[in-house]
């Protein structure tokens, strides 16, 4: 019987972000990550493969980021945990001793119950190399795709298909716009008018009541009545957590269906870690059972859980949301907490304002415009989020967004905070988008 220290089940974000921080915090430790899949690949780049890289080649996980720190890989699949005697037992035969164990198994393809959902051409999108090797070959052949869901994937996959094939494109979300799960609606509004320019028909607010075929589908039928041809689509409607295995070995499930976890990643098995979209997970703003399902969530937990292992170090302080997206060329980003969510959480809000270029003079070179929206509690004015369009660079402003929530800064503080600038790489240290937009908010409307 094999025997590792530290055993890792899942190779994805969590897993191998898991698998690095246990090497780094135990480097005299065996660490053995397992993983079903062949080929690892980034979660987060799988709609790039359908336009902008062109091949799953291009949006692999290297090994490499796994062996380099020492660790162990093996290609497996668990299929049973005995925790009494501290035994992994894998698909292929193997027995696993471990000390300590971490379980990252993601998330899965969340299939809506639409009647005709079963047929041929008609595909999920889940995560793994062979799926998506199917779903790109039957996109070379289609002549109407209907992308089910306007959320984030779905519509990175409407704008990344329509520059590599000539299918014609439709959306269908249920809420009023794409993407309103997660800004607030002048930015939804702008997203949907930009993907309607490059041709993607986004039909908005309607809902799939049923795909229409013989075995193989041909059309969409809408709850409005109205009828679409499709001879191909794909299911965006989002994931939930993967707890199959959790489930069977007796740990115990939180209220968003996720594995229960403490504030140390720890579940009801101390010997036992989660991390990662199967673990439960938990508001920073109020402490509420979130179901935010993020790879940058991911890593942080697998950070938690792994520096945990042998005696606690670092403790969760809960999910704040820091996402971002492009499309067509302008980035939508938002850390923390909406305008709109806000103020369902009952917070007084003041918001400031700021736009303006994102390189000085704005004859540079790459100069873009960038709008940025910050959101702080009124009385106290402690940032409780921001959103921002435009500029490539609000991506990484939108994360500095995020440090400054999770040290809930002030405007006051925000607005004279020193930012380094240059011509060449930022907007002007006068009209710098982040203490302007506080600045705002400090002296009201």
């Amino acid at each position: 019987m094999k025997k590792a220290h530290i055993v890792i089940i899942g190779g994805s974000a969590a897993g191998v972000t898991a698998a690095i921080t246990c090497r780094r915090h135990y480097p005299d430790k065996e660490v053995l990550l397992i993983r079903k899949e062949r080929e690892a690949l980034i979660p987060c780049g799988i709609p790039y493969i359908f336009g902008t890289l062109g091949s799953i080649e291009k949006n692999l996980l290297p090994d490499a980021v796994v062996k380099g720190s020492g660790a162990e890989i093996l290609i497996d699949e668990v299929v049973d945990v005995k925790r009494d005697e501290k035994i992994v037992i894998t698909a292929g035969g193997e027995r696993i001793a471990y000390d300590k164990l971490i379980i990252s198994t993601g998330s899965v393809p969340g299939i809506p119950p639409i009647p005709g959902i079963d047929m041929d051409n008609i595909f999920p999108i889940e995560k793994n190399a062979e799926s998506l090797k199917k779903v790109m070959e039957r996109l070379k052949g289609a002549s109407n795709l209907v992308i089910v869901g306007g959320g984030f994937i779905g519509m990175e996959f409407a704008d990344e298909c329509r520059k590599s094939f000539k299918a014609k494109i439709t959306v269908v979300e249920m809420l009023p716009h794409p993407l309103m799960l997660n800004f607030d609606e002048e930015l939804c509004i702008a997203a949907e008018e930009i993907e309607k320019k490059m041709g993607v028909d986004i039909m908005a607010p309607e809902r799939v009541e049923s795909f229409i075929g013989n075995g193989k589908v041909k059309g969409v039928r809408l709850a409005s009545g109205k009828e679409i041809e499709a001879d191909m689509a794909l299911i965006a409607t989002g994931y939930v957590p993967n707890t199959k295995l959790a489930e069977k070995i007796g740990l115990e499930i939180g209220p968003t269906k996720a594995i229960k976890v403490d504030r140390y990643m720890r579940t009801n098995d101390e010997n036992i870690f989660a991390c990662g979209d199967c673990a439960e997970k938990f508001s920073f703003f109020d402490g509420k059972p979130s179901n935010l399902r993020l790879a940058s969530i991911a890593a942080m937990e697998a950070r938690i859980a792994s520096a945990n292992l042998f005696g606690p170090r670092r403790m969760n302080e809960g999910v704040i949301g820091v996402f971002s997206t492009i499309l067509s060329g302008t980035v939508f980003a938002l850390a923390g907490l909406s305008e709109k969510e806000a103020k369902a959480k009952g917070y007084e809000i003041t918001v400031g304002k700021w736009e303006g270029v994102n390189r000085h003079p704005g004859s540079m070179p790459e100069a873009e415009n960038l709008k940025l929206k910050l959101i702080f509690e009124k009385g106290t004015g402690v940032i409780l989020g921001g959103e921002l369009m435009g500029a490539k660079s609000g991506g990484e402003i939108i994360n500095m967004i995020g440090t400054a929530i999770s040290k809930r800064m002030t405007a006051e503080e925000i607005a004279r905070s020193q930012m380094g600038t240059h011509p060449a790489l930022t907007a002007s240290p006068i009209a710098y988008p982040i203490p302007n937009a506080a600045e705002m908010a400090c002296i009201g409307p």
